[in-house]
């Protein structure tokens, strides 16, 4: 389903297409991903995580409804580089904006919102009927996200498990390439979520004792933004642990 290389965006199923946000980064890999979701045919989109401020990727969006009418705006989570244009878009584009679970029958499609908090306290995704699975920064395209300073490393581990038993088709996450092994993906971040841990338990028992000493022990020396990541998921471990 998504093509070799680097990630572009694009059509990724008959349903949902990207249009990817030029704000590449540490934090946002090749950029943020905005889907519009509709069913072939359909004069209705819905929306998902317009992405931050800017005139330029508004104008790609509009270009890419082709005049279709917005149903709704999913936001995936407060984080600026997913919704920091939302009011600039909505000025454009008025629509309601879906923050919270439910579940919606629109543009021709049958779709739920799921709560899925950790990355945030905020954090939902949305599933299609037809198998997509669209997660924000619950799980991206490669890597790992970052458990923010509102979120919680246990209710990720448990939002990780909620996706899984949805057997999705495909992943389509709010950073990165889409991921045609859903089911695959899903349960190895689980997987190295629960490796990590054990290496910030044998860091603590090694000496490590703040979290820039458990962060070196565990990835190594870094540097800017990764660094800073690096360290607030080290804290989200060692609070879910119990430890100092």
């Amino acid at each position: 389903m998504t093509p070799p290389g680097p990630w572009t965006g694009g059509p990724v199923t008959d349903r949902a297409t990207c249009v990817l946000e030029p704000n590449p980064g540490p934090m946002t890999l090749d950029g943020t991903n905005t889907w519009l979701l509709a069913a072939p045919g359909s004069g209705d989109v819905v929306v998902v995580d317009p992405g931050e401020d800017d005139p330029g990727h508004r104008a790609a969006i509009t270009r890419a409804l082709a005049g279709r009418t917005v149903a709704f705006v999913v936001a995936t989570h407060h984080h600026l580089d997913h919704v920091g244009g939302l009011d600039a878009f909505l000025r454009e584009h008025p629509a309601p904006v879906v923050r919270t679970a439910g579940e919606h029958a629109v543009a021709g499609l049958s779709l739920t919102v799921v709560a899925t908090p950790g990355h945030t306290a905020d954090s939902v995704s949305v599933f299609l009927e037809s198998g997509e699975l669209l997660t924000g920064d619950t799980l991206l395209g490669r890597g790992s996200t970052v458990i923010a300073d509102d979120g919680d490393l246990g209710a990720y581990l448990t939002s990780l498990r909620t996706l899984i038993d949805l057997d999705a088709s495909v992943v389509l996450p709010g950073h990165g390439p889409a991921r045609p092994d859903a089911r695959a993906a899903l349960e190895t971040q689980l997987a190295h979520r629960l490796e990590r841990l054990e290496q910030v338990r044998a860091a603590v028992a090694a000496g490590a004792s703040t979290p820039e000493e458990v962060a070196l022990a565990v990835h190594g020396r870094l540097a800017g933004p990764l660094a800073r990541a690096a360290v607030l998921s080290i804290r989200a471990q060692l609070t879910h642990l119990g430890l100092p």
